[in-house]
């Protein structure tokens, strides 16, 4: 038989081997029973046909995309209350070879391993289902980009929104968390906006000359602090709003209400600042901040032809992730920036979503932790810097001497040990491949376990080096001056260490 276009569709127990563990046998045939019974007729009522069942999974194929997704929402939003347990369901439209029955081709390798990456009560579908499926019949937003395994490139992947969930943005639940979040509902009057604010814009119509009145008589504010609660948006509506670089919120009036008030109730957790003092008798005379990602210069010694980091909505740089929300590239012809979610700025352009963006100097990105800073650099070893100041940070004050390394003695300030080498372009050749080998990274490479030391003491601070072949540097007009021997550093100064920016700021009161 020749091959069709279809969407595949696993389904899997959640916590199975965990229920199975604490079952007896007839409690076993009782939940694959019950799971037979609910899951199957459901997908054949969406007009799929079940090609296998594997106790706890089940395998359907569906002639149209739409058809396939709804199947899944419908599995989330039942069976838990029908069957008592909980369930995932992932897809993946290609061409398929349906043989004696059974299904095989790339969507099904693929929609398997979407499976692993969905989490209980989802459902997650493939690029290519969300080309095809009709956008105005289901709500869905995207979820990130992820290595599968034996998927050559990262796949994006998005999530169908059910009407009785909604997984409310970083930067939105954080306001909420933090007072910041204002919400203007149709009608409301324009109320006075705290510093920083985000605001949720809610029971709008997406094309209503109401949505265009509010946001026009809004002050100016940073076009990323504006989010719109919405569930089932025409295409056109969600690109003209995402294009202005403003957020989405998907969900129901209802979800978004249960969903905001469940990110503002406390929790169990003790709250405090992050700020460390080495001595608590004492009062810090300054502060040293993680600040930062330092770029180093590529080509790099016939190992690394280039390199990237991924951003966190929280502001951490990390080796790779698959909810970033940005990627910085760094290569011979310069560094650039991917958005890999919408509503980042660059110096007050839209960073457009999977397209590069060369960085100048002073170029500013706004991210949901704030603004990160581009500072191009001249000279050899490094080619920028990406500022922005972390919760991270260390008090210290007089007669003390604080640390930074990857493994600093205590009082110090640990820098990121990013483990792993999917971030790394190398070059060709056996050195290369003997670094890869080794377990290069560029963190470990760059960054002793004791780098170097910040000595306070009654006539200001001054800066040591401790290791002898990993070199720490003081940042002087745009240039890495290295320290060789004890430096004087003050509010201001910037430290680079490996991959890392220490700032030395005044004690916030």
């Amino acid at each position: 038989m020749a091959s069709r276009t279809r969407t595949v569709v696993f389904t899997d127990l959640a916590n199975y081997t965990f229920n199975v563990g604490r079952a007896d046998r007839q409690g076993l045939r009782d939940l694959i029973a019950t799971h037979e019974k609910l899951v199957a007729p459901l997908l054949e009522k969406h007009d799929g046909r079940v090609v296998k069942n594997i106790g706890d999974s089940y395998m359907a194929i569906f002639g149209a995309a739409t058809d396939a997704v709804r199947a899944g929402l419908e599995l989330i939003e039942t069976i838990p209350k029908q069957g008592g347990f909980g369930i995932r369901a992932a897809m993946a439209t290609g061409d398929v070879e349906e043989i004696d029955g059974d299904a095989f081709g790339e969507a099904v390798n693929l929609a398997s391993r979407v499976l692993s990456k969905t989490p209980e009560g989802e459902v997650w579908y493939s690029p290519a289902t969300h080309l095809c499926m009709n956008h105005s019949e289901i709500a869905w937003e995207a979820v990130g980009r992820f290595t599968l395994k034996g998927i050559a490139a990262e796949t994006p992947l998005y999530r169908a929104v059910p009407t009785d969930k909604c997984w409310l943005p970083e930067p939105v639940s954080r306001a909420a968390k933090a007072g910041r979040l204002v919400r203007i509902r149709q009608g409301d009057p324009l109320p006075t906006l705290p510093p920083r604010p985000v605001i949720l814009l809610e029971n709008f119509d997406p094309d209503s000359s109401a949505l265009r009145d509010v946001v026009d008589r809004l002050p100016v504010v940073d076009p990323a602090s504006l989010w719109l609660q919405a569930y089932s948006l025409p295409p056109s509506d969600r690109l003209s709003w995402q294009r202005a670089g403003r957020g989405l919120v998907i969900g129901t009036g209802v979800s978004v209400e249960k969903a905001i008030s469940d990110t503002r109730r406390p929790s169990n957790s003790l709250v405090g600042s992050d700020t460390i003092i080495l001595d608590v008798n004492a009062s810090a005379q300054m502060e040293l901040v993680m600040a930062g990602l330092a770029l180093p210069r590529v080509p790099m010694s016939e190992v690394v032809s280039g390199y990237s980091y991924d951003l966190l909505f929280d502001g951490r740089w990390v080796n790779r992730s698959d909810h970033a929300i940005a990627r910085v590239h760094a290569s011979a012809d310069g560094v650039a920036l991917t958005a890999l979610s919408p509503g980042l700025m660059v110096s007050g352009r839209q960073a457009h979503t999977g397209k590069a963006v060369r960085l100048s100097g002073g170029d500013r990105i706004q991210a949901p932790s704030g603004i990160v800073t581009f500072m191009s650099l001249s000279g050899r070893g490094y080619t920028g810097l990406l500022l922005s100041d972390s919760s991270s940070r260390l008090g210290i004050t007089t007669g003390q001497q604080a640390e930074l390394g990857r493994e600093p003695r205590f009082p110090g300030l640990a820098l990121p040990d990013r483990r792993g080498q999917e971030n790394i372009r190398w070059c060709v050749g056996m050195r290369a491949a003997r670094a890869r080998e080794n377990g290069f990274t560029l963190d470990r490479a760059l960054a002793g376990r004791r780098q170097c030391a910040v000595r306070v003491n009654a006539d200001g601070a001054t800066l040591v080096s401790l290791h002898q072949r990993c070199p720490t540097y003081i940042v002087d007009r745009q240039q890495l001056v290295k320290i060789t021997a004890a430096t004087p550093v003050g509010p201001g100064t910037l430290i680079v260490a490996g991959t890392s920016v220490v700032a030395v700021r005044e004690p916030e009161i």
